[in-house]
């Protein structure tokens, strides 16, 4: 009988441990009904977004541990990685410094014989804002710009793609390279590298896929190709499939991105987002923002495009831009790159010659946000016209009203340009600048 006591002892035992064993105290209840593959999109931004990146400066410390993050991730997805750990390093120059960025590739060769030696680029901006150090209460407190939208979203997107497409590559004929841009906010500065500097077969390349700030799908899913006509039916083709979410085909750009770089360089280019939201270049772009389940859709639709992509041997053609915008007097106005002759300052066309001889001499930084710690990058548009004056000046990329409005001024008085020319006859030219307020440490 004490025998049979000891027994059933031992079971209730058991049974307690078994009982107390379904129950974990990790996670939250929302988190148990997640997907594998939400669960994953939903690691990589925390790990993207981890305070101690502190905002991963284009150039700092934070920007090379997700570098080497990105780098271990592909390795694991099974994706081959065309630089080493350290990424492909570039310097860039920013107020007489030279920051060092870096730029992470993979890729998957096509398995098509034909076919392979054409290249589908899948790319994200790797770097933010970084962070600013502010008084609170005479304390220094350390703010941080997470952008888990922007645009831990787009690379977290990106590691789910490569890892879905290298479990499935029979199906893709045209070899698929993944890349995480650097510097990105420092004008695109590790797209243009990667297309002026480092990838030798740059006119191999069909399709060009921008992924930034796709977090918040239940807010709208869009795609943005500069009105290339050829690109929009692909984008309709594979949306008369059946799909769990469809882009809206969108005419403007909500903010300037790498897409740019590849547009310049005439390849056909596709920017999929989410839209404008309000806590863009802010603090409160934090995680909890981000709609999960969307972004998990919006995977779907867009591996299927990349897929049908791969598989056609026709090649998508690049067309030439649609008119931007239309004056009273009915004269188009021309983006930058397009133009046969770029508009020149001080005879000179390129643009940082415009922001150190012009913007940074005369920018007024307020007051105000100068004791208050806020600074940042605002992108600014403006048409330069056939006369040389500047007009329709406007702030696309906003960050602080005080700073935004400032930068806009500064622009505004600038003295004249010479126009753009494009088929030999002056146009008027638009183009978008970033102006970045930085407090110097005394």
């Amino acid at each position: 009988m004490a025998s049979f006591k000891k027994y059933l002892l031992l079971l209730c035992v058991l049974a307690g441990q078994s009982v107390f064993a379904q129950y974990r105290t990790d996670v939250s209840l929302e988190q148990l009904y997640d997907s594998p593959q939400v669960t994953s999109l939903k690691s990589y931004v925390s790990d993207i977004c981890n305070p101690e990146n502190k905002g991963r400066k284009a150039g700092s410390e934070g920007e090379k541990k997700v570098a080497y993050y990105l780098y271990d991730a592909f390795e694991k997805a099974g994706v081959d990685l065309l630089y080493g750990r350290e990424g492909d390093l570039f310097g860039i120059q920013s107020e007489g410094d030279t920051l060092l960025s870096r730029n992470v590739a993979a890729f998957i060769p096509g398995s098509d014989e034909q076919l392979r030696h054409r290249y589908i680029v899948i790319a994200a901006r790797m770097d933010n804002l970084g962070s600013y150090t502010m008084q609170v209460d005479g304390k220094a407190q350390e703010v941080i710009y997470p952008g888990a939208n922007g645009n831990a979203s787009g690379l977290a997107s990106l590691l789910a793609l490569a890892k879905h497409i290298s479990d499935t590559r029979i199906d893709f004929r045209k070899s698929i390279l993944f890349v995480a841009f650097g510097a990105s906010c420092e004008s695109f500065a590790g797209s243009w590298y990667f297309l002026n500097r480092s990838f030798p077969s740059v006119k191999d390349i069909d399709l060009m896929i921008n992924l930034d700030m796709l977090g918040l799908g239940s807010k709208g899913f869009y795609a943005y190709t500069a009105s290339n006509r050829d690109l929009n039916k692909a984008l309709e083709a594979t949306s008369r499939d059946l799909q769990p979410v469809k882009p809206t085909l969108v005419a403007q750009e909500d903010y300037p991105s790498d897409h740019r770089a590849f547009y310049a360089a005439e390849i056909p280019s596709v920017w999929f987002h989410s839209g404008r939201y309000s806590q863009h270049n802010t603090p409160r772009d934090t995680p909890d923002i981000l709609d999960w389940e969307q972004m998990e859709l919006q995977l779907e639709y867009i591996y299927n495009f990349v897929r049908d992509q791969a598989s056609y041997v026709e090649k998508i053609d690049f067309v030439e831009p649609e008119v931007v915008e239309q004056s009273p007097k009915n004269e188009a106005i021309y983006a930058y790159y397009d133009c046969d002759v770029p508009p020149a300052f001080l005879g000179s066309t390129r643009i940082d010659k415009f922001m150190q001889e012009w913007v940074y001499r005369y920018v007024k930084y307020p007051e105000s946000a100068v004791a208050e710690g806020v600074q940042g990058t605002v992108h600014v548009n403006f048409v330069v016209e056939k006369d040389g004056s500047v007009s329709q000046v406007k702030v696309v990329r906003s960050l602080d009203p005080r700073l935004d409005q400032a930068a806009q001024d500064v622009v505004e008085i600038s003295p004249k340009w010479k126009a753009a020319r494009l088929h030999g006859q002056k146009v008027r030219s638009s183009l978008t600048i970033p102006i970045e307020f930085r407090l110097i440490k005394k």
